[in-house]
């Protein structure tokens, strides 16, 4: 017998097997669970608009897939400082890609080039370039990978900064990062695609890395970040690539700061309990 059971004269029976108190985690979960049953599908398209541009190497004008400001909220932020959205990746979109020439670079270093640059991609990319179509109303990753690729052979070919061209690196890893997450598990042939991309993204870190190095002993500013935030994301990336001597020594350097701020000093202390303990991994 239950402790309500006279609630059966009432007519309230029902209610005899009810909890009496309610377990927090439990209700939780019930929420998250509930959530998702309610989550809308975005439609990816409605997210983005056509936005022109004029090319600089072949003077052609041509529209770019772009994501509408304030369309996308972020959930996370990757410890090197990746930020991660709920409605889709905007990763896809960064790129600019001129459809008649190949030309390519991210919207951001998107500026008027000089006459060599404009020569030197027309000689080595744009003389070379097999036009190829892009979806009417959304990107792939499978083309956003190939805008990327453009675009970091567009940076070499006019001479980019180090810091441009270690930029266009770290975000194409950011890429295949999304696109594996974005993975079905059950799909054929994932665990091999899995393992691809992370060896990819890693390689891609790298040379991001050797780029933001070269950089920093060079240039005063580095894609728009200051020195601390670029101490960070250097030692970030390095904690990624098992640098762990380097990690130390950005870490050091913002903990030591007089300019950094009491949030990026805990942030890179998180950091440096990080490669305290994936170097105590590595030595046993």
């Amino acid at each position: 017998m239950g402790f309500l059971d006279g609630l059966k004269k009432f007519g309230l029976g029902a209610l005899e097997d009810e909890e009496l108190y309610e377990d927090p985690k439990k209700k939780a979960v019930e929420k998250a669970e509930a959530a998702k049953k309610e989550a809308v599908v975005i439609n990816e398209e409605t997210l983005l608009f056509d936005k022109k541009y004029t090319c600089p190497i072949c003077e052609e004008e041509f529209n770019v897939k772009t994501l509408r400001s304030g369309k996308v909220r972020m959930q996370k932020q990757d410890i090197d400082l990746r930020p991660v959205y709920a409605e889709m990746d905007p990763s896809k979109y960064e790129v600019v890609t001129c459809p008649e020439c190949g030309y390519s670079v991210l919207a951001k270093f998107f500026a008027p080039l000089t006459k060599f640059q404009i020569d030197e991609v027309k000689s080595k990319i744009s003389a070379n370039y097999k036009k190829q179509p892009f979806g009417d109303k959304s990107y792939s990753y499978e083309e956003a990978r190939v805008r990327y690729e453009l675009a970091i052979a567009t940076a070499m070919v006019k001479k980019s900064k180090n810091s441009e061209k270690a930029y266009l690196c770290l975000k194409m890893a950011w890429l295949i990062r999304g696109e594996t997450e974005h993975l079905d598990p059950s799909a054929p042939g994932y665990a091999e695609k899995k393992k691809a991309n992370e060896a990819e993204e890693k390689d891609l870190l790298k040379k991001a890395l050797d780029g933001f190095v070269l950089a920093r002993q060079s240039e005063s500013s580095i894609a728009g970040m200051d020195e601390t935030t670029t101490d960070y994301l250097m030692a970030a990336i390095a904690l990624e690539v098992d640098d762990y001597d380097l990690a130390a020594r950005m870490i050091s350097n913002i903990l030591s700061s007089r300019t950094a701020n009491s949030r990026i000093k805990d942030k890179a202390s998180d950091l440096k309990e990080m490669v305290m303990e994936k170097k105590k991994k590595a030595a046993t």
